[in-house]
């Protein structure tokens, strides 16, 4: 069990590091923002490329942060009857449930990479006079998204198989989080 959870323990260090990156785009998303207004109600004017460059940034915030907040129980959880089970059970279904996201995922990644590669094969551009180009580098982020996604969803059936299996292994949200938190 050792070395499933040491596995775990370095994905999970992974998708801490590309989350904490990605929360820059926040940064800049804010500020493009404020630049946009300040164009907009100052100076009268505005650029269609930094509107569509909002949107730019807002995909990488939600596609790679996706993972990130797996890893540290970000996500909305509906919890009516799964409070009330055994620990067991819970261990149980959270091993069966990582495992059929993995399954999702993967079929997530197996679609879009068609949808980028059209993309890309078009050399598709936004339709608008000065928007941005290359808008197969957004959608790239989808394939790469979900990728970190399954990376991290792997690393949650990892724990959850090891609480599984050894009842001394904390289940995943006990687990000790990444980076000191």
């Amino acid at each position: 069990m050792r070395g499933l959870l040491k596995v775990a323990d370095k994905l999970d260090w992974f998708i801490d590091k590309v989350g904490r990156i990605t929360g820059w785009c926040a940064f800049a998303l804010v500020v493009v923002m404020a630049f946009n207004v300040l164009l907009r109600y100052f100076f009268r004017t505005g650029s269609v490329a930094m509107q569509e460059l909002e949107w730019h940034l807002m995909a990488p915030i939600c596609l790679l942060g996706l993972s990130y907040a797996l890893l540290h129980d970000g996500h909305v959880k509906v919890d009516i009857l799964y409070g009330r089970f055994p620990d067991r059970l819970k261990r149980i279904i959270d091993f069966i449930s990582m495992v059929l996201v993995c399954a999702v995922i993967a079929f997530l990644i197996y679609v879009s990479i068609p949808y980028v590669e059209q993309s890309y094969s078009i050399g598709e551009q936004s339709p608008d006079p000065g928007g941005l180009t290359h808008r197969w580098m957004l959608k790239a982020l989808l394939p790469i998204g979900f990728s970190l996604l399954l990376i991290q969803s792997v690393a949650a059936a990892l724990r959850a198989f090891a609480a599984v299996v050894d009842p001394h292994v904390a289940p995943a949200a006990d687990a000790p989080q990444v980076g000191g938190h």
